[in-house]
């Protein structure tokens, strides 16, 4: 799984259109062109050789979406565009969705980021650092139907600031999906120590979707 984001000055800063259909439609144009490319790097096991030219892709769709390159469910690759649940951001993402070309053997596409099967199974590469989220533990407290947590990770006194904050939430997303972390979940804290009374990530998906969908 490889996220990335607008780096901070880029060479040549993107055009933002301000009509979600039209950056939509200019997004895939430049998607289909940067293809070839990103197929061949992506082959040779290194999409961050196609990171700027991605990052500034995205930023022209709108400057405040994030996005990644993960393993599809359904095709070999899944190209994610997300707003992180701001409704800002909606209208273009659901205008980029709406325009994606459709899917393939290769190719899936997602408006926000989806649950993984098996989160435990997913190690997530912060440059040189191996991230495994089968080490991730959840304090988890349920009030007034939405969870309370607080996310420790052994590394994190390795991590900076923002790469913590990244594996604070980033778990989170793959185990519930993006949609559902939002509308469940409610203060998420980083712990900076070990915490007592913890989960793991498969304990607290099924404690989310009972209350999500609680027995008849």
């Amino acid at each position: 799984m490889s996220w990335f984001r607008r780096r901070t000055e880029p060479e040549t800063p993107p055009v933002h259109l301000p009509n979600p259909a039209e950056a939509a439609a200019a997004f895939w144009r430049g998607w289909l062109d940067l293809l070839p490319e990103i197929s061949a790097a992506l082959g040779d096991g290194e999409p961050h050789r196609l990171e700027n030219e991605l990052c500034d892709l995205v930023a022209a769709l709108h400057p405040d979406l994030h996005f990644s390159l993960e393993r599809g469910h359904r095709a070999i690759y899944a190209l994610v565009v997300s707003g992180q649940e701001d409704p800002r951001l909606r209208p273009y993402t659901d205008a980029w969705a709406a325009a994606a070309p459709p899917e393939d053997m290769i190719w899936e596409y997602h408006d926000s980021v989806p649950p993984v099967p098996d989160p435990t199974l997913v190690t997530v590469n912060l440059g040189p650092k191996a991230v495994r989220l089968a080490d991730v533990r959840v304090v988890a407290q349920v009030t007034d139907g939405l969870v309370d947590v607080a996310v420790f990770h052994p590394l994190f006194a390795d991590l900076d600031d923002t790469q913590r904050r990244t594996m604070t939430f980033l778990p989170l997303d793959v185990t519930l999906g993006e949609r559902l972390a939002a509308e469940r979940l409610g203060r998420v804290e980083t712990a900076s120590a070990a915490p007592e009374g913890t989960i793991g990530l498969l304990e607290l998906r099924d404690l989310v979707h009972a209350l999500a969908d609680p027995p008849a």
